[in-house]
């Protein structure tokens, strides 16, 4: 009887070892901070992701712009500020993902 005990103890703990396993070994992804410039697809937002980059001659800071495809089950609208994280391919061009409304649009 006990031996069963210490089986099923074993079996219930192992999908749980394996998933900290995996989250262990995977790498830290990558996040971004955007504002969401399209919510015309279903369960797909444009991110407009904004940053600085100095210019090599100038030595001046630039904004340089860079959309992504994200894939939204918040229900993100226009204007809101978004969190980003990368994820594996979920179309052609959708790789990243919203993981949590920053802040809501104004009104």
């Amino acid at each position: 009887m006990a031996e069963n005990q210490e089986n099923i103890n074993e079996s219930a703990s192992a999908p749980e070892a394996a998933a900290a396993a995996t989250s262990q070994s995977r790498a830290n992804r990558s996040q971004k901070v955007g504002t969401v410039t399209s919510d015309k697809m279903q369960k797909t937002v444009v991110v407009r992701v904004d940053r600085l980059v100095r210019h090599r001659k100038y030595r001046r800071y630039v904004r340089r712009t860079s959309k992504f495809m994200a894939h939204d089950e918040m229900g993100a609208t226009v204007g809101d500020k978004v969190r980003i994280v990368e994820t594996r391919p979920l179309s052609a061009r959708k790789r990243w993902r919203v993981i949590e409304i920053v802040q809501k649009a104004a009104k």
